[in-house]
């Protein structure tokens, strides 16, 4: 058994579609109408094949008040890996991303957090 797929809540799938490529990197891999939202999932560019990640929309009353709190409370939906915090750091920055935590070595890694635009924090970590 592994993860295919994973979620996240986002408030506006078009501005989301456009921060995860555009601004993270990310590919798109599927984007395809479903009801009145649409399946849009994303993937790295080094591991095309490997786990999606799915956009999807908060319009559920639960979902809403998940993210919410979760945002509220700075405590980030997801993590993702990278070879240097910060050297991403500084790219994120320069593309005007707004972090909740800069750069912290935390013994065996070194993370950060940053809003995704759409109603998340994210976590970036560096494994050392």
């Amino acid at each position: 058994m592994k993860i295919i797929v994973t979620s996240i809540f986002v408030q506006d799938q078009d501005k989301a579609l456009e921060f995860y490529t555009k601004t993270l990197g990310f590919v798109k891999k599927h984007d395809e109408p479903a009801g009145a939202y649409r399946w849009i999932t994303l993937v790295s560019p080094d591991d095309q094949d490997g786990t999606e990640l799915l956009l999807e929309p908060n319009d559920h009353p639960a979902a809403k008040e998940y993210q919410k709190k979760l945002f509220a409370d700075g405590i980030p939906v997801t993590m993702f890996g990278v070879a240097d915090v910060h050297k991403e750091y500084q790219r994120l920055i320069k593309q005007g991303v707004k972090f909740t935590m800069e750069p912290s070595d935390m013994g065996k890694v070194t993370l950060a957090v940053f809003e995704d635009t759409c109603g998340n924090l994210i976590q970036i970590i560096e494994q050392k």
